[in-house]
């Protein structure tokens, strides 16, 4: 891979060679490689094509998620998020110990590698809030619960230059990665203001399935807000909200 320096950025193919534009800025990169037929059927790719078929479910256990958490989610991600989030969920895959390379899952590897992923990298919630909270989820009623004791915001949460208010926010969802299906429920405070006086007991209850058999996780977050001539507007568009997995909960 090499990056373009010149005036003039190219975008397709010339010959062998690939231009194109990434987060990374504009690249350029070299076709090769065996071709699909040989990689689908050579026995010499075996393990090639497990790695892939992991790979491909992990990244469609990432979409269950963020589609699941999508209403958080939109206010609390940076542009690495997807790769980042397939990643950890390939780890967790490779941790099955039930299914044979090639056929693991997600659900039944290790779910708690998910707990503290971070959303949001230029926001994190363990560099945000710092005020102590308590998380629960009781599977038998679907009750899934954040507490705070009172605590002073400009203590307790690093807010950013321009921040005026914030809330708090949390939500709860119950994973079906075999139907790519999900049940999500979200909580939150009202928009406070971000100074030295103490909130009141801040206590969110969400609910999914009662007695659910499935991988549930709660996320809990933080967004901020500026207020001008009484209104209130995301700050940045929520580019230093947080949002970080808090919990998983298994069978």
């Amino acid at each position: 891979m090499a990056r373009q320096t010149g005036i003039i950025k190219l975008k397709g193919t010339i010959g062998d060679i690939s231009f194109y534009k990434s987060s990374d800025g504009h690249l350029a990169r070299i076709k090769g490689g065996p071709d699909a037929n040989r990689i689908a059927n050579d026995p010499a790719f075996q393990r090639t094509r497990e790695n892939g078929s992991e790979f491909g479910r992990a990244g469609k256990g990432g979409k269950v998620i963020r589609n699941a958490i999508r209403v958080l989610l939109q206010n609390a991600k940076d542009k690495k998020v997807v790769s980042r989030l397939t990643k950890t969920l390939v780890a967790i895959t490779k941790t099955d110990p039930v299914n044979e390379r090639g056929a693991r899952t997600i659900q039944d590897g290790d779910m708690g590698l998910l707990s503290n992923f971070e959303f949001n990298t230029n926001g994190k919630l363990g560099a945000t809030l710092f005020a102590p909270f308590d998380v629960a989820f009781d599977r038998v009623t679907g009750d899934a619960s954040l507490s705070l004791a009172p605590f002073a915001p400009t203590i307790r949460i690093a807010a950013p230059a321009g921040a005026t208010h914030f809330k708090i926010v949390t939500g709860a969802a119950e994973l079906d990665f075999p139907n790519e299906g999900s049940v999500f429920e979200s909580d939150e405070t009202a928009i406070l203001p971000y100074d030295a006086a103490d909130t009141a007991a801040i206590d969110l209850t969400v609910t999914v399935t009662p007695n659910s058999v499935l991988p549930v996780i709660q996320v809990v977050g933080v967004e901020f807000y500026q207020e001008v001539n009484g209104q209130m507007y995301p700050l940045k568009n929520g580019a230093y909200n947080a949002l970080m997995v808090a919990t998983v909960d298994t069978v």
